[in-house]
This record gives C-alpha cells, sequence and structure tokens, in this order.
C-alpha cells in the first residue's frame, strides 16, 4: 500500500539530481503541482520524460532543471513550440537542452517493453528517419516474416509522476480520461508519486477509467485543484518574456 503523504517532502526524497522524471497527463490531469516542486528544489541535469513538451515541460526547462527532453511533440500557441524550450534551444538559456524525439507509440512501448521486463519494444516501421537521429531507436527484421520493425530501448524512469482526480484509502488510484500514457508510465516506473483531487472511500467509476493497484505505487499526496494556474495562452504569453519568466520563477519560493 503506498503512503499518503505531503507533497513537497516527497518530491525532494524521490526526486535527484540526474534522474529519470516522466511527467504525463494532459490539461487538468498534467501534475503541475509536483513540477513546481521540482524547480523549488532546484533539480539540475533531469531527464524528464513527458510525451509532450507543452506548458508543464517549458517551466521545467526554463528553470534550467532539464538536461534532457524526451517527448513526442512540441505544444504551444500558434502551433509553435512553448517559449522556454525555444529559448533554450536557440540561446542555450538558461543552459543547454538535449533532446530524444519518438512518436508517442513509441514511447508507449518504452514504457511498455521496461513494465514487461524486457530491453526493448518493437512497433511497426512508419518510414520515418529518427533511427538515424535518435540512439534509442534501430529497426530489425522480424526473424518470423522478414518484415523490417522498429525497435526502441525500454525506459524505465526512476520516478514517474502523474495526477488524477480520485485515490481510495486502500491507496488505489483512479485514472480517468484522457489517459494518455499515465498508465503506461506508472507501470513502467521504479517509483510512482500520484497526486489526487481527493481521497475517498470508495473509487466512483467513470466511462473509460483505468484503476492503477496500489501495490503499484510508491506514495500519493492530496493536491486539490488550482484554477489560477498558467497554461496555454497564458503561459505563452507570461514565458515569452525573460524577465516576466524570471519574475514568476522567484515567486514560486523555496519548498513548502
Amino acid at each position: 500500500m503506498p503512503e499518503i503523504v505531503e507533497l513537497s517532502a516527497v518530491v525532494g526524497e524521490l526526486v535527484r539530481d540526474g534522474a529519470t522524471v516522466a511527467l504525463e497527463g494532459t490539461g487538468d490531469l498534467a501534475p503541475y503541482a509536483a513540477a513546481h516542486e521540482i524547480v523549488r528544489y532546484r533539480r539540475r541535469d533531469l531527464r524528464v520524460v513527458r510525451s509532450t513538451a507543452d506548458a508543464l515541460a517549458d517551466r521545467l526547462v526554463g528553470a534550467g532543471c532539464v538536461g534532457s527532453l524526451v517527448f513526442a511533440r512540441a505544444d504551444g500557441p500558434g502551433d509553435r513550440p512553448p517559449p522556454r524550450f525555444r529559448d533554450a534551444l536557440s540561446r542555450q538559456w538558461p543552459r543547454p537542452l538535449c533532446l530524444e524525439e519518438h512518436s508517442t507509440p513509441a514511447l508507449a512501448a518504452r514504457y511498455g517493453a521496461a513494465a514487461s521486463g524486457l530491453p526493448f519494444g518493437v512497433l511497426r516501421d512508419t518510414g520515418s528517419d529518427l533511427a538515424h537521429h535518435t540512439d534509442t531507436m534501430a529497426t530489425v527484421r522480424c526473424p518470423f516474416t522478414g518484415v523490417i520493425v522498429a525497435a526502441v530501448a525500454a525506459l524505465a524512469p526512476d520516478v514517474t509522476i502523474v495526477h488524477a482526480r480520485q485515490a481510495d484509502r486502500a491507496g488505489n488510484v483512479q485514472l480517468a480520461v484522457p489517459l494518455g500514457l499515465r498508465r503506461e508510465a506508472v507501470f513502467a516506473a521504479r517509483s510512482a508519486l500520484v497526486t489526487v483531487d481527493e481521497i475517498v472511500d470508495a473509487l466512483d467509476p467513470a466511462p473509460g477509467a483505468v484503476v492503477v493497484p496500489g501495490a503499484f505505487l510508491t506514495a500519493i499526496a492530496v493536491v486539490p485543484p488550482q484554477d489560477d494556474e498558467p497554461r496555454d495562452a497564458g503561459w505563452a504569453e507570461l514565458a515569452a518574456d525573460r524577465d516576466r519568466f524570471t519574475a514568476w520563477l522567484d515567486g514560486l519560493g523555496e519548498p513548502r
């Protein structure tokens, strides 16, 4: 059974400099509160895995926490990558950023391989040239059919952090739709932290939701929804200017 803990303390314990940290989930199911704690702890040289490099990933990049980013797509207003992401790539501010790009199915296959204890996963070769640019992807010939398939190295995060609506008192968590890659990332990880809106006596079944048994989790932290969180267009406006972004960063303060 996972421990029910205070968020700041568990982030400080699980997320160390140089760790591989997966943060999955979109919209109001993204783990923003945990990302802010990582920033407050001033963690460095993280290998961050997030299928969408969006406003959440942008915070960590702009704060200098990220040494390398494993992602499937960059998502910002106007179909452009978010501003801190662009600044890190074009001007190395606040530090250079290394990228490891995959498709979303390839990231799912990498998580799945790690969860199964396998060294790599396979998926149909789409003709992409990513294998020529990404060390964790190659093409292999199927020994049964002779078909060329893509092979991707297993990805086992040191810690996965996701957000969910509810956990019950036995430590089971319900992941509501859209699932994204939250389930796969949790099962692949060495440690898993879930932040939730609330803890309830019994989970309220929801269409399409998945229940993750508490046996797969390390810790649960209650984090009430934050309606004033700058996201998407609001974030792009704030983060486009270094001075405004730095002021926002300073306003986060120290670990809580």
